[in-house]
């Protein structure tokens, strides 16, 4: 009669017995022993055999998962990205080398074999001297933000969900299901408690009126600029190009109007006022200030970007147009641009890229963000089901744009292969998603829902704290339009998270249908700020934000 043990090892030996249940354990054999007994049935004695079986060859280990994937990875985004050094080192050590090795007796033949003319030394400094001027004359101007400031609504015209839920309650008292479905939308919205609107929606019902809607306009854009002049120490008659931009208010006379006549500026000031051009606006504004930079030398520029609430809320059943209600607050930005070289030290970011995108000749591009009236009259603005895969289709058609402009060599190269071999040999192939990461350390996505962040976060393979600022905005502020990437830009301030060198990609859709992207370089590392829109708060974030809060 046999009988077998087995010796295995983890932390412990175990003996196992052929009869005993054996463990949920993937332990491999060391040693196993083959045990000879009497048989029951014989009377004779017998000793015990141990035998030693063999064990089986050890296999080699699995160096797949011992190589770090992450390290093959950085090894090759280095390796292409340096290439050019790389190659150059080991030549220029090689000359190197050759020359030293030379005599001094050799060094000075060598040097009295060059045959110098004067005319061919004279031409050819001219022609550098020419390529010089050339180069640096044609050279873009660099565009710097010196500074900005975003505008903090007073804690009186803060609407919790408790205020926003009461007021829609006494408005639609007649339409409980579109009670409903704004309370469904609040729940969902990832924002919070101290989101703001304007003292006119505070009203039961709301008051809309044209003085209304200016008083709204001057709190909100003289208090940004009169701060902004404060941190910069810009004189108002020292501005010389103005551009403000709003949405939805287009009063006569303009917004920009309204500020020349409140600073009283220069008569021969360049002033802009954009209206219509949705939530991407302030980086067409940012556009349009560098285009005016580039022709006007010694200059710096005003950008003003807001949205003015009080004509726009919706007041209807239409539950497309109900959505905005539940997302759009109070707020607005100024930021100082200028060209001046004695701004390059003081300034916070230069400018490197501007890239728009425009999908208004598809018609449900077109359509997908639209000010129409509804059944009943009232004006409002209509959001159709379709607005995100157009929004994703155009940040296709913006990161095409945009990635050979940023992207190193290393995701270039990828990007290419990929493209060539879904081409060539199999069209079902994943396309590949270059690793924006690499390109930029901060990112700016346009607080315009929760569903906006979650899908860029997706198809941008972002990490949470990527997009953290974009969150927290939408959280503490709400969507406020074209303002919204300064109020994001200044969460990443005030956590002490910008230094010098950092990379910042802002990215804004709007109607029509637009995306936009505007890139920044920091040009000092930035001290945490002990003032601004997040001043008071910064501490409590970032928070946690359920998928759904209940009311």
């Amino acid at each position: 009669m046999e009988s077998y043990v087995s010796v295995e090892w983890r932390d412990s030996l175990h003996l196992l017995l052929p009869s005993a249940p054996r463990p949920s354990l993937n332990l491999r054999p060391l040693l196993r022993l083959k045990i000879l007994t009497p048989s029951p049935s014989s009377s004779k004695q017998h000793l015990l055999l141990v035998s030693f079986l063999p064990l089986s060859p050890p296999t080699m280990p699995d160096f797949s998962t011992l190589v770090k994937l992450k390290h093959v990875k950085l090894g090759y985004q280095y390796l292409v990205n340096h290439i050019l050094t790389l190659t150059l080192i080991p030549i220029m050590a090689g000359v190197v080398v050759k020359v030293l090795r030379l005599g001094p007796e050799e060094i000075v033949s060598l040097w009295s074999s060059l045959q110098f003319d004067f005319v061919q030394v004279l031409c050819s400094s001219f022609f550098v001297i020419f390529v010089a001027t050339v180069y640096f004359l044609s050279k873009p101007r660099s565009i710097y933000l010196v500074d900005y400031e975003c505008y903090k609504p007073p804690v009186a015209c803060r609407v919790p969900f408790s205020t926003f839920m009461e007021h829609s309650r006494l408005i639609l008292s007649n339409n409980p299901k579109s009670v409903e479905f704004q309370m469904r939308i609040l729940e969902r919205s990832g924002l919070g408690e101290e989101t703001c609107l304007p003292p006119a929606i505070h009203y039961i019902p709301p008051s809309p009126t044209m003085e209304a809607a200016r008083g709204e306009a001057e709190i909100v854009i003289f208090s940004a600029m009169e701060t902004l002049f404060k941190k910069t120490g810009l004189k108002p008659r020292d501005i010389d190009i103005l551009i403000v931009n709003c949405s939805l208010f287009s009063p006569t006379p303009s917004l920009s109007a309204m500020v020349i006549n409140k600073y009283k500026l220069r008569s021969n000031i360049k002033s802009f006022n954009l209206s219509g051009m949705g939530c991407s606006a302030g980086l067409i504004s940012i556009d349009l200030a560098r285009d005016l930079l580039q022709v006007h030398p010694n200059s710096n520029a005003v950008v003003v970007s807001t949205e003015i609430i009080t004509p726009n809320y919706y007041q209807g059943k239409e539950r497309a147009m109900l959505l905005p209600n539940c997302l759009f607050r109070m707020g607005g930005a100024a930021i100082l641009l200028s060209n001046r070289s004695s701004d390059r030290w003081r300034a916070k970011y230069r400018l490197v890229h501007v890239v728009r995108t425009h999908k208004g000749a598809d018609n449900k591009a077109y359509r997908c963000v639209f000010e129409e009236e509804d059944k009943e009259g009232k004006v409002g603005i209509s959001l159709s089901k379709d607005l995100m895969a157009i929004a994703g289709e155009a940040l296709k058609s913006n990161i095409t744009t945009i990635g050979p402009l940023v992207l190193p060599a290393s995701e270039q190269l990828l990007f290419l292969l990929t493209l060539i071999g879904r081409k060539i040999f199999n069209p079902k192939w994943k396309p590949y998603i270059p690793d924006f990461k690499q390109a930029f350390e901060h990112f700016c996505i346009h607080a315009g829902g929760r569903a906006v962040i979650d899908e860029l976060q997706k198809n941008l393979q972002l990490s949470p704290e990527h997009v953290e600022a974009s969150r927290m905005t939408l959280h503490r502020f709400g969507n406020t339009s074209s303002s919204s990437l300064w109020y994001e830009l200044s969460y990443i301030e005030s956590k002490g998270r910008m230094k010098r060198g950092d990379r910042v990609w802002q990215i804004a859709f709007g109607s029509g249908f637009k995306c936009n992207s505007a890139v920044w370089k920091c040009n000092r590392t930035i001290k945490t700020p002990t003032d601004g829109p997040w001043a008071d708060c910064i501490e409590r974030y970032p928070v946690h934000i359920p998928e759904v809060v209940k009311l």
